[in-house]
């Protein structure tokens, strides 16, 4: 492992922000650090920096404790939620001023930052200064100036938080192919867990200063280990009495988190549904909201409230309408476990437990009633 954290802890007076945090990051690796907003993300990342220093615990880059080297030594690049890009200097400029600061020879400086400059898509802007940039291009020259002394390890807090929806986007792929390409080994924080999923290699989902759980982004959307990180995660639905439900029973587990993509909801005539009827509840269509890309139906069965997602391109259903509706996975909690759980008649039907698509799908595309 490249960067390893190991029993960290770190307090400010009687608050503590991190509990005993232990986790690694490859090299050449994308990590997220995914958590709610105060949960101790960004002075892990300040910690790693150099700017803060923890109580108690080890930090290794590439095998070598650095808790005691200062921060200008740890060949660390660093890209700040705003930022902190130098106001009265260029795009050029800012991009070249760590490498100034080093004293590199001004040709070196200039192939660097010209270089840079074309990497980035900056052509054209290297005399404008950051009033009269756009926030992704901002993002860029931020992104520039932070990998310009060619850092070992790069840290971003928050990149996307000052940049519009649609350009975030955007900018999510762009990061990950840049950063890919540069081969930088590289943490950033954040709260929004698309960005998470989109944009990361390896997730560490962070809570009250702890890690919850770490992994692939895969690993960590399908899989979660606490309730923490089922109930962050995704789209969640607390069910306390789940055993309602037909096909589970509730046992000794508190409460149930139940996923959009967990629910099917279609009419009674639906042929392509026919075999799941014997294992389906009447459920009734409380309200409907238009995502774009799908409708979000909240139903109502037997006294308990879900939320699945329709594709626009299947029949036109009403608020009122009564449909079948089936769970066919959750998560069950107990203390602060999850434990996926399968409708036990489709265990039986599927002992393997594998996705049920092959009755949600018709091949190319979805069913359409």
């Amino acid at each position: 492992m490249y960067l390893e954290m190991k029993h960290i802890t770190k307090s400010f007076g009687d608050f503590s922000v991190s509990r005993d945090v232990n986790f690694s990051v490859e090299k050449g690796e994308l990590a997220a650090l995914l958590g709610p907003s105060g949960c101790g993300k960004t002075t892990i990342l300040r910690m790693i920096a150099g700017i803060e220093h923890p109580d108690s615990g080890d930090i290794l880059i590439g095998g070598k404790r650095v808790n005691d080297i200062p921060a200008s030594e740890r060949r660390i690049g660093f890209v700040f939620q705003n930022y902190a890009l130098f106001r009265y200097m260029t795009v050029y400029d800012n991009i070249a001023f760590g490498l100034q600061v080093r004293k590199i020879p001004h040709s070196a400086v200039r192939a660097r930052v010209n270089e840079l400059i074309a990497l980035t898509g900056l052509d054209g802007l290297e005399k404008r200064y950051p009033n009269e940039l756009s926030g992704g291009q901002k993002q860029r020259v931020a992104f520039a100036r932070a990998i310009a002394p060619e850092p070992d390890l790069l840290l971003l807090d928050e990149p996307f938080t000052a940049i519009d929806a649609k350009i975030r986007k955007e900018l999510r792929q762009w990061l990950r192919d840049m950063i890919h390409r540069v081969g930088i080994t590289s943490i950033f924080v954040t709260h929004d867990q698309n960005e998470a999923v989109e944009v990361a290699d390896r997730i560490i989902v962070t809570n009250k200063g702890s890690v919850e759980q770490e992994g692939g982004a895969s690993d960590i959307y399908r899989l979660p280990r606490t309730a923490f990180v089922s109930e962050f995660i995704g789209e969640p639905v607390i069910v306390e009495d789940f055993g309602r439900l037909k096909g589970f029973e509730k046992g000794n587990y508190e409460r149930a988190i139940i996923r959009p993509e967990f629910v099917e909801a279609f009419k009674s005539d639906n042929e392509h549904f026919r075999d799941m009827l014997p294992f389906s509840q009447n459920g009734i269509i409380r309200d409907i909201t238009f995502k774009g890309n799908a409708y979000e139906l909240h139903l109502s069965v037997n006294g308990t409230e879900l939320i699945c997602h329709r594709s626009p391109e299947r029949r036109a259903i009403y608020v009122g309408e009564e449909m079948n509706v089936i769970v066919y996975r959750l998560f069950a909690i107990k203390g602060n476990q999850a434990m996926l759980m399968q409708n036990k008649n489709f265990m039986e039907k599927d002992p393997d437990g594998i996705n049920l698509e092959k009755y949600l799908y018709a091949e190319g595309g979805y069913y359409v009633e």
